[in-house]
């Protein structure tokens, strides 16, 4: 071979090597099962997130929120109030004994209408949840926080004060319902004052067992005999197969004249 045909055959074979690398690659052609894939992928991605948003996220925002509404609705109270004329008699037994004024009665409210702000010193010192009139998700639990069956008796008025909120959600208001504590204060304010009640004892019931609304729970055919309040959410957590039941009594009103109660500010 001369020398010539050398650098022929070197110069092919060398441009066949450029020609090889400068050829694209073929990408694999996408399959109906590939595309498939990559959406469910993708739906469950979303699907954690959203769950991830309903749970835990989305609980803080909201629980912040109501606890912010509430918080607004006692200063907004404190700030409309007109002191009586006369300052009122301190007690006898000392300013930490409770007040033994009668309890101030309000109207049965309407449905999603708030009129009320709960304290629960066990739950937080910035917890504070208004409560409405219902029970339904859409007008009160889910928007507002905390609603009050209708035809149980108002806050401090003999009977049954029934109120129901959620365990997880939308803020979860009643989240820790489980770690209450005997003698645990349950405060719930108003425009003329603060009604507090003494948690007592737990009970898991089904759905359908109403009694617990009763004006003497878990009593049929007793006449009300007493003051009582009832806290109602679903168990187990992330479940309604049961509901969770918090019970209570009355202790002592404690008229917006006299200030906060010391229920109110109660290491737990």
């Amino acid at each position: 071979m001369s020398e010539a045909a050398f650098f022929d055959t070197n110069a092919s074979a060398d441009g066949l090597r450029d020609r090889s690398r400068r050829a694209p690659k073929k990408r694999p052609r996408a399959t109906f099962l590939g595309v498939v894939g990559e959406i469910l992928i993708t739906l469950g991605a979303v699907t954690l997130l959203f769950v991830a948003w309903q749970l835990w996220i989305g609980d803080i925002i909201y629980g912040a929120e109501r606890n912010a509404a509430g918080q607004e609705l006692s200063e907004q109270w404190a700030q409309e109030y007109e002191p009586p004329a006369t300052t009122p008699t301190p007690s006898e037994d000392g300013d930490d004994a409770p007040s033994t004024a009668d309890p101030v009665i309000l109207s049965e409210p309407a449905d999603g209408e708030i009129f009320a702000n709960m304290y629960v010193p066990r739950f937080g010192d910035d917890y504070v949840v208004p409560i409405a009139g219902g029970v339904t998700r859409e007008t009160t639990l889910d928007p507002i926080g905390i609603g009050h069956y209708p035809g149980t008796a108002m806050p401090g008025e003999e009977g049954n004060f029934a109120v129901a909120a959620h365990r997880t959600t939308y803020g979860a208001p009643f989240n820790a319902i489980a770690d209450l504590h005997v003698g645990d204060a349950i405060v719930v304010e108003v425009e003329e004052g603060w009604y507090t009640y003494r948690f007592r004892t737990l009970e898991y019931v089904t759905p359908s067992e109403v009694e617990v609304l009763l004006p003497v729970p878990q009593a049929p055919d007793v006449p009300a005999g007493g003051n009582y309040i009832t806290m109602t959410s679903c168990s187990p957590m992330y479940s309604l197969a049961e509901r969770i039941v918090g019970y209570g009594l009355f202790e002592s009103f404690t008229p917006r004249s006299e200030g906060p109660p010391t229920s109110l500010t109660e290491g737990v």
